[in-house]
Order: structure tokens, then sequence, then C-alpha cells
């Protein structure tokens, strides 16, 4: 049962009711991904991690979910035509597997220092690539091409209240499968991930924290958060290569009211991360799905007094699509 909280003070873009649609919307598509512990980790940590994994859904990342549901909700006039966006990373593999399960075209528009495993996912799950230039109008511009050219209805990877519900779909999972947790990390970008973890979780449990982590190299979010207001960066700059976009006008909403606080790693700290996630959890993370683990080690985190209590902590290990060129070569520095 729900209970009521801050999390009903406003009309967000998604609620705990849209999120348990959701849930049963694509309960038979998506992976119940596992937890995970290491008393090793915990010793270094000096608290309980439990580590929700999933690195291990389909298409290698929790943007499966959010596509998925975007995909589904749509009626069958509206899903003829088939679907596009313009993404760069996992959530461009994770829609055109969810139009291929539905049985209409996935149109990805992705530029062209996309990594490579991500444009290998894309083709291997069907998707159709266009390729534009590497900066944002480019990409926009070349969506709307597409649109005009076919149709198809444009699905945005996080500012849309479909995605939000289909990643809320995580916290309904992981507070199942550990009820005792009293705080959430959670890695930020657009906000998307953060925005359905924490609708979904604070209606359940109003006293859980939801923490974000973010790079140092692409700190709008704790900008916002301090401003008040959405804070864009001329650019980022960051090994993290899922967690460059920036909030939107559905997600910053509920990071405003319902994330307790952004955490800032550097680069190195998140490759260690990465590093004991190989070595220890022997769970492949890319840069953005490890930022969590980083976050919790951190000084920030360990010195600061108002997370002392946080005891159990669940963190979302967000997505495994690893660039191992890039890789090797972030342990080599």
């Amino acid at each position: 049962m729900e209970v009521k909280g801050q999390v009903t003070a406003e009309k967000y873009a998604a609620d705990i009711s849209s999120i348990r649609e959701a849930q049963l919307r694509i309960g038979s598509f998506i992976h119940r991904t596992p937890v995970v512990s290491s008393e090793t980790l915990d010793a270094i940590a000096g608290r309980k991690l439990l580590f929700k994994c999933e690195c291990f859904q389909k298409g290698g990342s929790f943007k499966f979910r959010g596509a998925c549901n975007a995909v589904f909700s749509l009626d069958d006039d509206q899903a003829a035509k088939g679907v596009v966006t313009h993404s760069s990373g996992n959530y461009a593999a994770a829609l055109s597997l969810a139009a291929k399960l539905r049985g209409i075209p996935g149109y990805i528009i992705i530029p062209k220092n996309a990594p490579k495993c991500k444009v290998e996912n894309v083709k291997r799950y069907g998707g159709r690539v266009i390729w534009s230039e590497s900066n944002l109008r480019s990409r926009e511009d070349t969506a709307t091409k597409v649109l005009q050219e076919t149709g198809a209805v444009l699905l945005h990877p996080y500012n849309d209240g479909r995605t939000i519900s289909g990643q809320g779909t995580i916290s309904l999972e992981l507070l199942e499968q550990a009820p005792q947790l009293d705080a959430i990390i959670v890695p930020i970008s657009g906000g998307g991930l953060i925005s359905g973890v924490a609708l979904a979780a604070k209606s359940i449990n109003p006293a859980i924290r939801v923490l974000a982590a973010e790079p140092m190299g692409a700190n709008d979010a704790a900008q916002s958060k301090a401003a008040g207001r959405i804070i864009t960066l001329p650019e980022t700059n960051t090994i993290a290569d899922g967690l460059r976009a920036f909030l939107g006008d559905l997600t910053w909403p509920i990071v405003r009211d319902l994330v307790d606080d952004v955490i800032t790693v550097e680069d190195k700290a998140i490759v260690e991360a990465m590093r004991l996630c190989y070595e220890i959890l022997k769970v492949v993370v890319e840069p953005s799905g490890a930022i969590g683990l980083a976050a919790v080690l951190s000084d920030d985190f360990r010195n600061n007094p108002a997370w002392k209590d946080c005891c159990n902590i669940g963190i979302v290990l967000s997505g495994g699509n690893v660039d191992l060129d890039v890789l090797w070569d972030s342990f080599r520095k």
C-alpha cells in the first residue's frame, strides 16, 4: 500500500499509478533484474550496499523499461508508421528493441561520434540508423526531417511521462527485493531514471532518501539544484558518456522536489568504481552505471552528517554497454 506524502504535492509527468500501469504493460517484455551484494564492498563503504543490476536488462541498460513503456503505450494507429528518436547511447538500442518487439520501424538518429558498441547494439536490435553531426541542432534537424518523411512518432529519451513511468518500475522491484533500504543512489543526466525512481520510492516510503550521482565534468544537475532552476553547460567533459544530457522541463520539477541531494565525483573515482565492480562484484558496468558506487565511496558522502543514518543503500547499476577501447585506455591512465 502506498503512503501518501509530498509526492502528491504537485502534478508531475508521472505518478505511482502510471508507474504501476507501466509495470503491468511491460512486465512480459523486461527482465526483473537481480540485486547483488558484497561483504567486501560493504566493509569498504562502512554500510550495507545492495546493487540493482540494470546492466543485465534487455538492451544492456535501464533504458529498455522506459522505451518499452513508451512504445507499447501508443495505439495501433500511432504506432503503425514507427517511432523515431535521436540518441547516442543506450536509449537508441532500447527503442530499437522495443520497436522490434512491437513489429514497427524504429528510426534512430545517431551522431557520428557515438560509441561504436552502442551503434552496434542499435543495428543488432533492428534499428534503422540515420547519421547526424555531433551537435544537438543537427540531431534535431535530422529528426524533424525523418518525422516529415515517415510520419513516425517522436519519443524523447527521458523528457516524457511514459518513459519516466517505465523507469519507475525499477523502484517497485527494488523495494520488493530489499524493503529495508533507507536510501537509493541513482545516476543523473536528463533525469528520466531518477524521476521515475524517486516518484515510486517516495510514494511507497516517504522517508527514503533519493540521491543523485553526477560527474564533476557534467554537473548541471548539482548546479540546477543549487540555483533552483535548470542550468545547462556550454560543454561537458566526462568519461561517463551516458551522463552528458541536461534536465528537461518534465524531469526538472521532480528532481527539484524529490531528489534529496546531488553528489558529484571526478572521473578518476568513476573508473575506480568500475574496477571494483569488475574485480569484486564480477559485474560489467559502463562508467555511467558505476557512478553510484563512486558517490557512496566519496568523501562528500562519507563525511556528510546528513547521510550518517543511511545504512542500507540501494545503488542502481544503470547499464553495462562499455566501449572496451575507452575502458582499457582509462585503466592505463
